[in-house]
């Protein structure tokens, strides 16, 4: 089974969150309290693993200002907290079908839901019950005269009143009662629901992370489980030992080594395990090790810890030649190395869980938490469907951004000085007008878009979003002319303009990229040009300017264009007609000092009436990309401006030879 739809309604803030969809994995965006934590703590209530109870109560979790209006809202009925629907496996559709048969269930889905006061999840079957009893009997062979007093039955409860009333029944009709007798229940729904209900996950909700406490001692610890002994066991030291299973050994394995050597052989390999299975999922530090030791309490050390058999963990250092206690190591790292080893000796306690994790890695680095996000999908997403809860923008799965649902609590002014809240809902597009809630999207999105810049050999900078669109559309237009477009190994950057270049480039350091720039030119950037080439802060030949290559005193990427065809893009994208419509002399006129179209197009503009937009550069350049049959013509504007653009990306080619 597993999970498909989700809806939560009458849960503390949660009114009604909408129906979303959940995948393997499902991330929860949302900033403080809006009302993450209740949808997670509402769905592990469905059907709760024993170790975290969750258990929905009226009293405490009905949405406060509605409570004394309970009975009439929901009108004597207990009023729903979660309605989910699960698809069924193909090997549990044919388990049901070995029941009802295969034409009585009438859909792959399974809706469970819970109320206040179900001591269980509650089930609707999407099956045909008339159909399933007429399989019932076919399944039997009855003859006509055998079905004929009970052919007509639309359930099983109807199937064994009549097969009851039946004075003398065959041995064909008294098998049918016994098997129907037979279903817990005794209904078609209690034999179905017998086959479904252990294949419902267990929902584990994780809110507290427990931290592994650095040592432990041994030959204390059974009499304390037991209590026979103070002081009782402690989370951390409960996690020490799903460590050293994690690390191969045991407790009990260590406690009967006889020598020296057994001992140090088990503490050794537990302790290289650990560290091979660590380094895997922790990339931010390369040069560390774990170290299991066992030895002899010293008497100075604190209590408990200065008697009896100290089982230790040291984290070593292999850059600089130390070891220092577990506990010692920083907060990030001690919760990471938690929490690998507490979800990995969970499943294998439980394999049929959906994990609920509220808020998980808030103490690691971006990068650890990336880290955290590759655990989830490589080693428990393939197991187990996860829910996390997050306002992390390094927590949020950027290349599986349809997996992440957007958290909000809904507030609206209904009118001056009176705002009212809808409580939280669940949204799949990212169409909210709260920045703090697309913070951390934003954050992911923003962050993917420079790994995917580092990520590229060869990055070619440029000015704006303009710039993309306009060498995109030249590249498409000459190749469908058997022309060299730009080289596809070029990643093309947004900078920003010439004064961003230097920390641009400060960026890529390190990353071994080739980088080059085509820039607008205006004689007032030409100490700018000078500073960056004096400064080497890239090689000269890769710093260039649309007047270098166009043979200018200046130019802008706007100077490819002839100025009749960049006047018909303005025409086009801004929508001027009549005596507002541009002409390549008009174009030319509306500025007489300089030799910039778009120097001339923002004067031209100027001067234009109000209902005409204001001028910007984007607007041409996306026009153009979207209707790129502006280019496919032999007309004097077009090949003028194609082979304009064709020296430029022949010089960015050649930078790549």
């Amino acid at each position: 089974m597993k999970l498909q739809k989700a809806r939560i309604t009458n849960f503390r803030s949660v009114e009604d969150s909408g129906e979303f969809t959940v995948g393997q994995v499902l991330c929860l965006v949302g900033k403080n309290e809006a009302g993450k934590t209740a949808l997670e703590q509402a769905i592990a209530g469905l059907n709760p693993h024993p170790s975290t109870p969750i258990q929905y109560d009226k009293e405490r979790d009905y949405p406060r200002r509605w409570l004394t209006d309970y009975a009439t809202k929901h009108k004597g009925v207990e009023a729903t907290v979660i309605t989910t629907e699960w698809l069924l496996s193909e090997e549990e559709q044919e388990a049901i079908a070995g029941v009802v048969g295969r034409d009585a269930l009438t859909d792959s889905l399974v809706t469970i839901y819970r109320r206040y006061g179900d001591s269980e999840p509650q089930w609707k079957l999407h099956v045909d019950f008339k159909k399933a009893v007429q399989n019932l009997i076919h399944a039997e062979k009855l003859d006509d005269e055998e079905r004929l007093p009970i052919e007509d039955a639309s359930d099983s409860k109807e199937l064994i009143a009549k097969l009851e009333a039946i004075p003398e029944k065959s041995q064909k009709q008294q098998r049918l009662l016994e098997r129907v007798n037979n279903f817990s229940g005794k209904t078609i729904s209690g034999a179905v629901l017998k086959i479904l209900k252990p294949l419902l996950p267990k929902f584990l909700y994780s809110s507290h992370y427990d931290r592994m406490g650095g040592q432990i001692r041994l030959d204390t610890y059974e009499a304390r489980r037991q209590g026979q002994q103070q002081p009782p066991i402690e989370s951390g030291e409960r996690v020490f030992l799903d460590f050293l299973e994690y690390a191969g050994t045991s407790l009990q394995e260590i406690n009967s080594a006889t020598t020296y050597e057994g001992l140090n052989a088990r503490c050794e390999a537990a302790s290289n395990r650990i560290t091979e299975q660590l380094l895997e999922y922790w990339t931010q530090n390369p040069h560390l090790e774990i170290d299991v030791r066992v030895t002899k309490a010293e008497a100075n050390d604190p209590v408990p810890f200065n008697q009896g058999t100290i089982a230790r963990a040291r984290v070593r250092n292999t850059l600089h030649k130390v070891t220092v206690p577990f506990s010692e190591r920083s907060a990030g790292f001690v919760w990471f190395f938690s929490f690998l080893v507490k979800f990995s000796q969970v499943r294998k306690v439980d394999e049929n869980l959906l994990l609920l994790l509220d808020e998980p890695g808030l103490t690691l680095h971006g990068k650890a938490q990336a880290d955290l996000l590759r655990y989830f999908t490589e080693k428990l997403a393939p197991e187990h469907q996860v829910i996390f809860t997050t306002h992390s923008p390094f927590m949020v799965p950027p290349d599986d951004l349809p997996s992440v649902r957007i958290v909000e609590d809904k507030i609206f002014q209904s009118k001056p000085g009176h705002w009212v809240s809808e409580g939280t809902k669940v949204r799949t597009d990212a169409l909210v007008t709260d920045r703090d809630t697309l913070f951390p999207l934003q954050g992911a999105l923003g962050y993917e878009m420079t790994q995917t810049l580092f990520v590229g050999k060869h990055t070619l900078l440029v000015e704006g979003p303009g710039d993309i669109l306009y060498l995109q559309a030249w590249s498409s237009a000459l190749k469908s002319q058997g022309k060299p477009g730009l080289d596809h190994r070029w990643t093309i950057c947004p900078a920003g303009g010439i004064d961003k270049i230097q920390p641009f480039v400060a960026l890529f350091s390190g990353q071994k990229l080739d980088i080059a720039v085509i820039s607008d030119y205006s004689k007032s950037d030409r100490k700018k040009f000078e500073s960056l080439r004096q400064n080497k802060v890239m090689e000269g030949e890769r710093l260039l300017s649309f007047a270098s290559v166009l043979g200018l005193e200046e130019a802008d990427i706007e100077d490819v264009f002839s100025p009749a065809l960049y006047a018909t893009l303005l025409n086009h994208s801004f929508s001027l007609s009549g005596a507002n419509e541009l002409t390549a002399q008009k174009l030319i006129d509306a500025a007489p000092n300089t030799t910039r179209l778009v120097k001339k197009a923002e004067a031209y503009f100027r001067v234009m009436p109000p209902e005409v937009p204001e001028f910007n550069h984007f607007a041409p350049a996306e026009w153009l990309f979207r209707n790129p049959d502006a280019l496919d013509s032999n007309g004097v504007e077009v090949q003028e401006t194609l082979a304009n653009s064709e020296k430029v990306i022949a010089v960015l080619n050649a930078l790549l030879k």
